[in-house]
This record gives C-alpha cells, sequence and structure tokens, in this order.
C-alpha cells in the first residue's frame, strides 16, 4: 500500500507525466472507487499514459449507443443513465455519474482521443429481472446467511488502523497524487485481491455472474483490439478479472438468467442523489466538497473556505477577509497535528464551525446543505432518447417557463391570469399521473380561491414516474385525461370519485368530465350511508367554486350536490343518534365538513334554510352525543340563527345536575372546542363563561377525573394568549359592579357596556376602511 502513499495533489487538468513505464501493462485494469475525484485524476493521467485503443467501463451494454452524448456541450454532469423495463416502467434502475466519477473521466478521454468506448457490465436486461433469487441480497443457502458483500474500503482502513474508511481514502487517494500513474491501481489491485482471498475468493453471488459477463467481453475486446484495452471498474472486481477461467465456465455462470426487454436513456441527476443518505448504495457523503476537489486547479482550502465565506455572508452573516484567513491556518494546522497531508473536510469543518460559525452547529448545517452536498442538478441535451410524455412535459415547462430546479422553490400563482393558470393545471395534471414535482401549500398572501401556491422540486426519480405515466398517452394531457377515465370507472367508494372531480376541475381535465360525473351520479344515488354522503359533499363543493374560478361548466355537477345535500338533510339526525365516543367525534367532523361546504354551494337559499332546521334538531335532540349537539348549536350561534339567550340556555341544559360529567364535557368540547374560536367565545361572552365556570366548580371529584381528558383536550386546543386571559378572567374573581341579570358578576366583565370608551375605537376603524366622513348615522 505504499504507492499509494507518493506525491502531493496534482491539479485537475494536469496529468502528471508518463515516465519509463508508458504504455504501461496491458490490457490495463484501473480499479476504482465510484465518484472519487482522486479516482478520477488518477484514471485520467494513466489513459493518458498509456493512450489505449479501446476503453470498457462499467455499465450496462444497452447504453453503448448512447455514449456520444456524453461529449455534447449540452450535457453538464451529474447525470444518470436511466434504464427502464419497456413493459413494466416502473422496473427501473440508475447509474449515476459526477464530473469527478472515474468512470466518466473515462468516457471523456475515449471521445476526445477518438478511443472506443463501452460498458461491459452485465446488461440491464437481468439486471431488472429480479425474480430470480441470484438477485436476492439476503439469501440463505443451507441455512446460513450468504451476503458476503463487504466493504473493502472500511476492510482497509481497519487493517491500516483508522476507524474511519472515508478519511482513510481522502488521506490515501483523494488529497495525494503519483508520480507513477499506475501505482496507486497496482497497489489497489494487490489490496483487493489479499481482501477477496479472505472472504472465499469471490464475494457475492450476484458479483461472481457480473464478472463473469465482464471476463467475456474483455475476452471479444482484445480480440479485436489486441492487448491494447483499458478498463475502468470498481476495485473490488479487478482481481476477479485476472482470473484464469474458461469460456465455458463463464458462460455457464449466465446460463438461464431472467430477461426483460430494456430501454435507456440520460437524465439529470442531483448531488443531493450521489449522497449516501439518499439510498444510493454507492454514494458518497460529501459529493460537493469532492466536486471542489477535483475543479479546484489549485489551493483547494484557500478556494474552500472563500465559498463558505460567500454562503455565510449571503445569510447575513459577518465573515470578513480575516476569518477566512483564519479559517485556513486553523484547518491547516489540525491536519498538520493530525498527520493528514492536507486540510480535509474534517479540518475544514472544524475551522469553519470555529472561525465562521461562532461554535455554532446551526449555520454549519446550511454550510453541509448547500455546499459539502450541495443542490446541482444536471442537463442532458434534447438529442437523448425520451418517452414522448417526457419531451411534451419539457416543452411545457418551457412555454410555461417553469424549470425544473433541485431547491425547494415556492411559486405563487394568480389563476386570474392566463400563464399561472396554464401552470396551475399542469401541476395538477402532473399530480393525477403521480409525477410529484409539485405540491399545493398554504400561500402567505391572499387565501381566496383565485391564488394557489405551490412548493416544487425536482427529483431525478420522477424521469421513473414520467415514463409509467407514458403508458396513459403521449402528451401530459391526454395521459391525465386517460387516467382520470380509468380511475373513475375502477372507482368504488363515493368520496373518491368526488375527490377525482375535484382533480378534474383543477386540471381543466374537460373531455374526462363526462365520464367522472357518470360515475359520480351513480355511486351517489347507490350509496345510502350519510357519513359517505357527507364525507363526499366538501370535495363537490370545492369543485364548484374553483370550476367557477377556472371558467369551467360544472351545471351537472352542481345537480349532483344539491341532491346529496338534500339527502344528507334527511338522513343525518337518525344517523346522528346512539353513537359511541369515537364515532361522535367522527360525525362531529363530517358535520363541519358539510356545514362549510353548504356554505360554498351557490344559490343555496332554500337549502340553508333547510340545513338550520337539521342543526337545530340535532342540538335538541336528546339521544343525540353531546359533542354533536354542542358543536349543533355553536354552527347555529354563528351564523346567526340562535340567539344569545337560547345559546345560554342550552348550554345551561347541558350543564345541569342532572347531566352526566362526561356528556357535558362532551358538549363543551362541541361548543367550544378545536379551532372554531371557541376560546374567544368564552372570553367576549360574560355568561358562557359563568355557566362554564359554575359547571367546573360543582363537578364532583371522582366524576371530573373521568371529563379531565376530554377538558384538556378541549382548552389545550387555544391559543396561548387566549387561554393566558381566560385564566386572568377566573383568577380576577366578580367584578364590584356586578348586576342582577345572569353572568353580571363574571369575572372581569362590567355589567353594561363602556360607550366612551368603545366610541375610542372609531376613529381607527375609519382609518383602516379609508372612510374620511365620520358616521353620520348612529351606531
Amino acid at each position: 500500500m505504499t504507492a499509494l502513499r507518493a506525491a502531493p495533489v496534482a491539479a485537475p487538468d494536469q496529468a502528471p507525466a508518463a515516465e519509463a513505464r508508458a504504455p504501461g501493462p496491458r490490457p490495463l485494469v484501473l480499479g476504482v472507487r465510484h465518484h472519487g475525484p482522486g479516482s478520477a485524476r488518477a484514471v485520467r493521467a494513466a489513459l493518458e499514459a498509456a493512450r489505449p485503443a479501446a476503453v470498457l467501463i462499467e455499465g450496462p451494454p444497452e447504453a453503448d449507443t448512447l455514449l456520444s452524448l456524453a461529449g455534447d456541450e449540452d450535457m453538464r454532469p451529474p447525470v444518470a443513465l436511466l434504464a427502464h423495463a419497456v413493459d413494466d416502467p416502473g422496473r427501473a434502475a440508475f447509474w449515476p455519474f459526477a464530473v469527478f466519477s472515474p468512470e466518466w473521466a473515462a468516457i471523456r478521454w475515449a471521445l476526445a482521443a477518438g478511443a472506443a468506448v463501452r460498458f461491459v457490465d452485465l446488461p440491464a436486461a437481468h439486471t431488472l429481472a429480479a425474480t430470480d433469487p441470484t438477485w436476492d441480497d439476503g439469501e440463505e443457502v443451507d441455512g446460513a446467511d450468504r451476503d458476503t458483500r463487504v466493504d473493502p474500503i472500511a476492510e482497509l482502513a481497519r487493517v491500516a488502523g483508522h476507524d474511519d474508511p472515508e478519511r482513510w481514502w481522502e488521506d490515501v487517494v483523494e488529497l495525494r497524487g503519483a508520480a507513477d500513474p499506475y501505482a496507486p491501481f497496482e497497489a489497489l489491485a494487490e489490496a483487493m485481491g489479499v481482501l477477496r482471498e479472505a472472504h472465499g475468493h469471490g464475494g457475492h453471488p450476484r458479483d461472481l455472474v457480473r464478472e463473469a459477463y465482464m471476463r467475456l467481453q474483455l475476452r471479444a475486446a482484445r480480440k479485436e483490439f489486441a492487448d491494447d484495452v483499458a478498463v475502468v471498474c470498481g476495485a473490488w472486481h479487478v482481481p476477479a478479472l485476472s482470473l484464469k477461467t474458461t469460456v465455458a465456465a463463464d458462460r455457464a455462470l449466465l446460463k438461464g438468467l431472467p430477461k426483460v426487454k430494456t430501454e435507456a436513456t440520460w437524465v439529470p441527476w442531483t448531488h443531493r442523489r450521489l449522497a449516501r443518505r439518499s439510498g444510493y448504495g454507492a454514494g458518497i457523503d460529501a459529493p460537493g466538497w469532492y466536486g471542489h476537489l477535483f475543479a479546484a486547479p489549485d489551493r483547494p482550502v484557500e478556494r474552500w473556505m472563500t465559498k463558505v465565506a460567500g454562503l455565510l455572508r449571503e445569510e447575513d452573516r459577518l465573515v470578513s477577509s480575516a476569518h477566512v484567513i483564519e479559517a485556513v491556518r486553523l484547518a491547516e494546522t489540525l491536519a498538520a497535528m493530525r498527520g493528514r497531508p492536507l486540510a480535509g473536510l474534517g479540518e475544514t469543518t472544524d475551522a469553519v464551525r470555529a472561525v465562521m460559525c461562532d461554535g455554532s452547529d446551526v449555520p454549519l448545517d446550511l454550510v453541509r446543505d448547500r455546499l459539502v452536498v450541495g443542490d446541482v442538478l444536471g442537463t442532458v441535451p434534447e438529442a437523448a432518447p425520451a418517452v414522448p410524455l417526457q419531451r411534451d412535459l419539457t416543452r411545457l415547462q418551457r412555454s410555461l417557463r417553469l424549470k425544473p430546479e433541485a431547491l425547494d422553490r415556492e411559486v405563487e400563482l394568480d389563476l386570474r391570469k392566463e400563464n399561472d393558470a396554464a401552470r396551475s393545471r399542469l401541476l395538477h395534471r402532473l399530480r393525477l399521473l403521480s409525477v410529484g414535482w409539485g405540491e399545493a401549500v398554504a400561500g402567505r398572501g391572499s387565501t381566496g380561491t383565485f391564488r394557489e401556491t405551490w412548493r416544487l422540486r425536482w427529483q431525478p426519480e420522477l424521469h421513473v414516474r414520467i415514463a409509467e405515466a407514458g403508458v396513459w398517452g403521449t402528451t401530459v394531457a391526454s395521459a391525465a385525461t386517460a387516467k382520470a377515465e380509468s380511475r373513475a370507472l375502477e372507482a368504488n367508494a363515493l368520496a373518491e370519485v368526488t375527490a377525482l372531480a375535484e382533480q378534474c376541475l383543477l386540471a381543466g381535465l374537460s373531455e374526462a368530465l363526462p365520464v367522472v360525473m357518470t360515475a359520480l351520479a351513480d355511486r351517489a344515488a347507490l350509496d345510502t350511508d350519510v357519513g359517505h354522503l357527507a364525507q363526499a359533499l366538501p370535495a363537490l363543493a370545492r369543485s364548484l367554486r374553483y370550476g367557477d374560478v377556472r371558467a369551467t361548466d360544472t351545471a351537472a355537477l352542481g345537480e349532483v350536490a344539491a341532491g346529496i345535500a338534500e339527502r344528507i338533510c334527511v338522513g343525518l339526525p337518525p344517523a346522528c343518534t346512539g353513537l359511541d365516543a369515537d364515532a361522535a367525534a367522527e360525525m362531529r367532523g363530517r358535520l363541519d365538513g358539510v356545514h362549510t361546504a353548504l356554505g360554498l354551494l351557490p344559490g343555496t337559499g332554500g337549502l340553508a334554510d333547510r340545513w338550520s332546521r337539521v342543526l337545530r334538531r340535532l342540538a335538541d335532540r336528546d339521544g343525540v352525543p353531546g359533542v354533536i349537539r354542542g358543536r349543533a348549536a355553536r354552527l347555529l350561534l354563528d351564523e346567526g340563527r340562535l340567539g344569545e339567550d337560547e345559546a345560554a340556555r342550552l348550554m345551561g341544559l347541558a350543564l345541569s345536575p342532572g347531566t352526566p360529567p362526561a356528556d357535558a364535557a362532551a358538549w363543551i368540547e362541541g361548543f367550544v372546542g378545536g379551532a372554531s374560536g371557541g376560546g374567544m367565545l368564552l372570553v367576549h361572552d360574560e355568561r358562557l363563561l359563568a355557566l362554564v365556570d359554575g359547571w367546573l366548580t360543582s363537578v364532583p371529584a371522582g366524576a371530573f377525573t373521568d371529563a379531565l381528558p376530554l377538558l384538556r383536550r378541549t382548552f389545550s386546543a387555544y391559543e396561548p394568549g387566549v387561554r393566558r386571559t381566560l385564566g386572568e378572567l377566573v383568577a380576577r374573581g366578580p367584578s364590584a359592579g356586578g348586576g342582577a341579570r345572569p353572568g353580571a358578576g363574571t369575572p372581569g366583565f362590567a355589567p353594561d357596556l363602556d360607550e366612551a370608551r368603545a366610541d375610542g375605537v372609531l376613529p381607527v376603524l375609519r382609518l383602516l376602511l379609508g372612510h374620511d366622513e365620520p358616521e353620520k348615522a348612529g351606531r
């Protein structure tokens, strides 16, 4: 391993000079670590010294025809080869490449030098056929675990006495160069040979099959190019490629492998997906840092600290050039103390934390996220193969100026503008196709239905989703329409069809609406469960409102919604009788949803009156659970259809001594619980607060214990300020001027309105409302 500890780092654009060893051993087998800038530099230097006629690279042979695109000026790593099964696009695999990947360096060198370049790993046609147990990493043979896959870097680091494999590899490869371009690969090959022998001379069964295929491809290349061939593959496979095996033995390992028809293309990738935390098995912890090491022409630590300082300045942190100088000095000092050839990621991170972040990990997390990992998104040329749906989406992204980005980005859409409305339709159609590029979120601006807020983030895996969705059509509109129609015919639940109708209106799929509406009418006519009807109505009401904003004809939808509302009014009172606590809580949510939905339905004056009568029946009906009776009373009060005196009477009945404490607590939960402003109602209505206070103080100790969980849930939902105000009002005790009317002695309330104090707010209200003239009429 001493060959790995040679010379200082060579600049990435300067290959170490070839010495007496050129043209080097034949065939030239270069064992690398995937995504290693040191390996990439060494591969480029070795190829430049040997100048082989053909370069064989670990990768799927189906992509051989795509290799020429790697030289296109529009191809910017990180990118990945995507292979998927033609009949099942969801069965897919990626082969990512960064600018500092050794394989990418080999491809670029071969294209520039005019050498033949090919992929020689096991075809994706076999890799994607996952029915053979050979591909099960956890298979057992004779009851023993056959998962012999090892981490060679970790093993070598352990033998060298290091407990951190990443740091060891950084020291011996990434931060060093070599005068002899072949020496590092010979040392790695020797080390891997010893490791494989120690682990049974073979490794995992999947590796044995892959290596057999690679040996066959190497033999074929040597027949065509003699020995003027170079192979770039994972270092673990190097010993296997030099094994003395027969063609028949290698073909026997490949016999009977499962196979599927596949297609391959280039797709953009991201640094974040190269990170190990993304789940990619050959990932690295710090792609941004490795990219910097590869690209920096000289003084990598100084240039890195300058990048960090620029990022922190953008976040309004006070970082000067003096901070950069001190951070570089500290990083170099730490490297010297730790016996490292150059300050690595650990030293630079420690220096940044101490000097630029004042010891805080909060800004340091930002550095890790933006620079150490990074949000670089690669690009591929238009000539790369793509399914028609992908091409249509690309066209729409350009025409709507909605560029895919790796970073989270919020987009505010005003649906009154033509371009924003088209963007909204595209994002909703993609969601219907399970292409989750955008997620609708609550906006910070207007809450009107003409505005939408989306959080966008492009992920490489979305290319697989697009390939899967390609079975529905060649354009986004046709695919979304076909999928909506199919879902409408297959849906069994009414709520599922109503949600689909809402999606169709949001996505502007007018051609799919007739099929969806027919399915909706059929399900609504057959469904007799009031709970299902109540669950379905809110989506219909939102659809009508959104359809109005998008100028969509929703007459048929309105008729179905009105019919469902009528059936709810008839069936809800008996459906609310005799429910247990869980069913009552669920029905209370349905009650809220129906009440809100009826407020959105157009032209429902008569239906609104009928709904009010339904609520009054629920509020007065003894057999209805307390949480529903309380909620019905509250909804009537909010709508002005229940007077304050009557509300106080209903509360007084619910909290009377004859009512079990648990039922009374449930009534309170329905009346003032949740996010319905119940806390402010108690703050401003002295009678209701007095009733609740009096009931609470009269509950027996044993019964209070049973009612406490429900009460705590009710009052804990209030805002902290509301809870504090209620506590102050109760603690203040009865006011001095308590009158004779009920509630006059409630703490914190005067018996009568103070008109002089009330008049004091009028000038402020006029200013806020834009009224210059004082009100001439009475209040």
